[in-house]
């Protein structure tokens, strides 16, 4: 998105809209299967990484991206050396640190991603849950953040035009995703997961 935009802070506006309509798609499939209780902790240091990444949006994003990558990085090498060690039914770090990093990640860049799926992953669900806990994670923190990226001039009637363009390939990628997913086993996803973060990670470098 940054490439097609030209410009890495507006394209997280472009992107939202999107974003929400692969959650609805996300939420519908997964519903019967989210571990809601796994994300209360969650709740109060997302709000309030969010706060701060919504003054921060106001800063050069070439300072932003680079520092929720490493922060990323570091939780990802935490994650390896425990699952290394054979610790894998504890869950690594205080729910704060995730919180706050997904809270802040999310509003300044859209890529609270890694560092949500290093959490699920951490609290051992299955893929269904893994993926429905996900969904509704996400589907209920990107509608609150169209106010924030309304207010920043992240969101207008040309990313809004684009988006109903990009509205059949989110249906096509839903339908794909809901295959693949049903015919993938639980450790090649774990692992394909694991593998995803990393390089979604190093692209806030760029």
């Amino acid at each position: 998105m940054v490439l097609a935009v030209g410009d890495a802070r507006q394209s997280a506006g472009w992107l939202l809209p999107v974003l929400c309509t692969a959650d609805v798609f996300a939420v519908y499939y997964w519903r019967r299967h989210a571990a809601a209780a796994k994300l209360f902790s969650l709740t109060p240091w997302v709000m309030g990484g969010m706060a701060v990444g919504a003054a921060a949006l106001a800063l050069n994003e070439r300072i932003l991206r680079p520092a929720v990558g490493l922060i990323v990085l570091v939780m990802l090498a935490v994650y390896v050396r425990q699952r290394v060690q054979g610790e894998s039914q504890r869950v690594t770090g205080h729910p704060a640190a995730y919180g706050v990093t997904a809270g802040f990640a999310t509003t300044v860049a859209n890529a609270a991603g890694p560092v949500m799926n290093l959490y699920l992953l951490n609290q051992r669900l299955s893929k269904e849950e893994f993926i429905a806990t996900g969904a509704w994670f996400f589907f209920v923190i990107n509608l609150t953040k169209i106010p924030i990226y309304v207010y920043h001039g992240l969101i207008g009637l040309q990313s809004l035009a684009f988006n109903v363009l990009m509205v059949p390939a989110v249906l096509l990628g839903a339908v794909l995703g809901r295959w693949v997913v049903d015919h993938i086993p639980e450790r090649l996803f774990e692992a394909i997961v694991v593998t995803l973060t990393v390089g979604s990670t190093i692209l806030l470098f760029r």
